[in-house]
C-alpha cells in the first residue's frame, strides 16, 4: 500500500526533525525542505537508509506554484524560516523575507498540490508582553522584527484559507527545547547557551535575576500537537502549545547545575510566558507528555552535540544585544539614533 506524503519544511531543524520521526513512526513517507542554514543533515542521519525520507536542499523561497515535490502531499507543516530573535533586530529585512515570503511560497505550493491540511509554525512572540495565563484571543503586540515576522507568516497563511480555501492550522509555540536545537549561529535560546557553557565549566549567564519563568515545551510534544492539528476536521484555527507549567530560569540552572553570573535584564521580553492550552486539549484531545526535569535530563545526556557551539560570555552577549538595548529601551533616544 502507498504511504501518504507529508512535507516537512525546515525538516532538518530542531522541532522539524522531530515532526519527521513521529510521521515517520506513523507510517508517512516525509519529503524534506531545508536549505541547512539553521539546519543539520545529522537531525536526519538516523534516517538515512530509510527511502521513504527525502531531503530537499532549497531555499523556501525558491519554489515555484506547481513544484513537482509537493504533489501527491497530504499534509505540509512548516517550521522553516529564521529562528533567532536577537539577530532580528540589526536585519529585519531578511526576517521579513523569509518568514512572510517563505511561507507565501509554500502556501502557494500547497495550494496547487490540493494538500489536505497546511499546519503553520507561529510564535507566542506575538503576544508581546501578555496576561497570563495567555489565550489565543489575546491581543497581538509584537515587539521585534522576528515576532513581526512569524505573526504576519501567520496572517497570509490564514489569508490563503479565506481567499482560497486552504485548509490551515497554526500553531502558537511556547518555549520549544529538547535536543538538536541549534548549536551554531547567533546568540540564541537559554538552553544552548547554557550548555555549552556548562561543558567549557564557565558560570551560565542569567538574564535579569533568574527569577523569569518560561512555559518550556518539549519537541516531540510540540510534534505531537502539529500532527493533531493537520489530522483533525476543523480548520481556521490558532492553539497555542505549551507545557501550562511555566519554569523559572532559576530551576533550569538547578537542574543543570554550576555557577552564575547575572546579565542585564533586555528590553521587550516578558516576565513571564505560559500557554492557555484549553483550546489544543479541549478540541483536539493533546497533552504535553515530557515533565520538565525527564526533557531536561535527556538533553544533558546529549550534552556532547553542544561542544562546538558558541561559547558566550557576558562581553560577547553585551556586543550582540546592543542594538537590541538601543532599540527596544524605553529611555530616549538621542536624534541621530531615532
Amino acid at each position: 500500500m502507498t504511504k501518504p506524503i507529508a512535507i516537512v519544511t525546515g525538516g532538518a531543524g530542531f522541532i522539524g526533525s522531530h515532526m519527521v520521526d513521529l510521521l515517520v513512526q506513523r507510517g508517512f513517507g516525509v519529503r524534506v525542505i531545508d536549505n541547512l542554514v539553521g539546519g543539520h543533515e545529522r537531525n536526519l542521519a538516523h534516517h538515512a537508509s530509510n527511502p521513504d525520507v527525502v531531503l530537499e536542499r532549497r531555499d523556501i523561497r525558491s519554489f515555484q506554484p506547481d513544484d513537482a515535490l509537493f504533489r501527491g502531499s497530504r499534509y505540509v507543516f512548516h517550521f522553516a524560516g529564521i529562528g533567532d530573535i536577537v539577530p532580528s533586530i540589526d536585519r529585519p529585512v531578511e526576517y521579513m523575507s523569509t518568514n512572510v515570503m517563505g511561507t507565501v511560497h509554500m502556501l502557494e505550493c500547497a495550494r496547487a498540490a490540493g494538500v489536505g491540511k497546511f499546519v503553520y509554525a507561529a510564535s507566542s512572540s506575538c503576544y508581546g508582553l501578555a496576561e497570563t495565563p495567555t489565550r489565543e484571543d489575546h491581543p497581538i503586540a509584537p515587539q521585534y522584527p522576528y515576532a513581526l515576522s512569524k505573526f504576519q507568516g501567520e496572517q497570509a497563511a490564514f489569508h490563503w484559507h479565506k481567499v482560497y480555501r486552504l485548509p490551515v492550522n497554526s500553531i502558537r509555540i511556547f518555549n520549544a527545547y529538547g535536543t538538536r536545537s541549534r548549536t551554531t549561529g547567533a546568540y540564541g535560546a537559554v538552553f544552548g547557551v547554557f550548555l555549552r557553557q556548562k561543558l567549557a565549566g564557565k558560570p551560565y549567564t542569567v538574564v535579569g535575576d533568574g527569577r523569569q519563568t518560561r512555559d518550556f515545551i518539549y519537541a516531540s510534544d510540540v510534534a505531537a500537537a502539529f500532527l493533531a492539528a493537520a489530522e483533525t476536521e476543523r480548520e481556521g484555527r490558532i492553539y497555542n502549545v505549551g507545557a501550562g507549567r511555566p519554569q523559572s530560569v532559576n530551576r533550569l540552572v538547578e537542574l543543570l547545575g554550576g555557577e552564575v553570573t547575572y546579565i542585564p535584564k533586555r528590553p521587550g521580553e516578558p516576565d513571564c510566558t505560559w500557554a492557555d492550552t484549553t483550546r489544543i486539549t479541549t478540541e483536539l484531545g493533546w497533552q504535553p507528555k515530557v515533565p520538565f526535569e525527564e526533557g531536561v535530563a535527556t538533553i544533558v545526556a546529549s550534552i556532547d552535540d553542544w561542544r562546538t557551539a558558541p561559547l558566550w560570555t557576558p562581553e560577547s552577549i553585551a556586543d550582540a544585544t546592543r542594538t537590541w538595548f538601543a532599540m527596544l529601551s524605553d529611555e530616549p533616544r538621542r536624534d541621530s539614533d531615532a
